[in-house]
């Protein structure tokens, strides 16, 4: 049967397919390699340095050379970093360290690639839920909050003065003039942070559901001295605070939540008349077909196999995914009390939706 079923390939395909999986199998690698490069400093310090030795590399990052000249074979021959055989130099080229350093002028797509590492190291949890069920639990995750905050201050922080704010109407200038605002699922607490620094008049509470998470923003709000802030571990999906709050913001969680549909409702009870839900959620369709040319697709149906969807299935919940979409997005804000929705996009951001809810 086997031999019958190998007669009836079409070889063109089956060899196109293979080299499609070497590709994977070599990405998968680079994707581990840029990780290193980043939490290393590997990449900033190559992104300033003309043509140089692995030792002279390995001196201006203060690591090991044999290391780093393993490390440079990877980078080399993934084309990352150019490399001179004669002169056994190797340069970083200013177009990738853009998209590869901390104070590169693009997106830091080294910082993403720690997620390969981060979910790797549930594999096995999670290859015995496809057996089991449930899921398993945020503690499970090794450096999950960590990595998770680099990433949201680089897609959501670091525009939310300038880019994010204008898109709710009106709300700078009340946060100027002094609001009570809530962020669920705070995690390490940066984004209120920033805006407890710029709008003092202002009073921010942050709420999470781990303790790792509320310790980290505790500290942020300190060495910030920012006073007009306060971080609670806390279950969101019993909020209980009505008319409490003009300003509620969501970054990149309610996917997550145990019961997302309970959390948009006590979000809508919590604003006063008159507030306004900031939500940042994934970019994609509800429906599989619309994701086929999601330029992070299969990356983000990983993520949520890994852990969002998996997460929430730890507490016995929903789990929603993170691909729950925007169709599935704009029907649950509605069934949760929200009448006026805009959606929009920011061109430094692919990966999110910016969603500003009134009542």
């Amino acid at each position: 049967m086997a031999q019958t079923v190998m007669q009836g390939l079409d070889q063109a395909k089956s060899d196109a397919f293979a080299e499609k999986m070497l590709g994977v199998l070599n990405g998968a690698g680079l994707a581990m390699m840029s990780a290193i490069g980043h939490r290393t400093g590997l990449f900033d310090a190559m992104a300033g340095l003309a043509s140089a030795t692995s030792a002279a590399i390995a001196a201006k990052a203060g690591l090991n050379e044999r290391y780093v000249r393993e490390w440079l074979g990877a980078m080399v021959t993934g084309r990352i970093v150019e490399y001179d055989a004669t002169a056994a130099t190797y340069v970083l080229p200013p177009e990738h360290a853009a998209h590869l350093t901390r104070d590169g002028s693009g997106e830091n797509i080294a910082g993403t690639t720690q997620w390969i590492s981060v979910l790797g190291g549930v594999e096995s949890d999670i290859v015995e839920c496809f057996s089991t069920g449930g899921g398993v639990p945020y503690e499970k995750f090794d450096r999950f909050h960590e990595v998770m905050a680099q990433e949201t201050n680089q897609t959501v922080h670091e525009g939310l003065l300038e880019n994010v704010l204008p898109l709710a109407r009106g709300v700078r200038q009340r946060l100027e003039q002094g609001i009570d605002v809530l962020d669920v699922g705070c995690g390490s607490g940066a984004a209120m942070c920033l805006l407890a620094e710029t709008f003092p008049a202002s009073c921010f509470r942050g709420y999470d559901l781990c303790d790792e998470a509320i310790d980290a923003a505790r500290r942020e709000a300190n060495d910030r001295k920012a006073d007009n802030v306060r971080f609670e571990t806390r279950d969101i999906t019993a909020l209980g605070e009505p008319a409490s709050y003009d300003l509620v913001t969501a970054f990149d969680v309610i996917h997550d939540q145990k019961d997302p549909a309970a959390v948009l409702r006590e979000i809508h009870t919590a604003l006063r008349p008159e507030g306004t839900f900031l939500m940042v959620d994934i970019a994609a369709s509800t429906y599989l077909e619309k994701n086929l040319d999601h330029p992070l697709g299969s990356f983000l149906y990983t993520i949520s196999t890994m852990h969002c969807m998996t997460v929430s299935l730890a507490q016995g919940g929903a789990g929603l995914g993170t691909m729950w979409g925007e169709e599935r997005a704009l029907q649950m804000l509605g069934e949760a009390g929200f009448t006026d929705v805009d959606v929009s996009r920011l061109p430094h951001d692919i990966l999110n939706n910016y969603y500003v809810a009134r009542e």
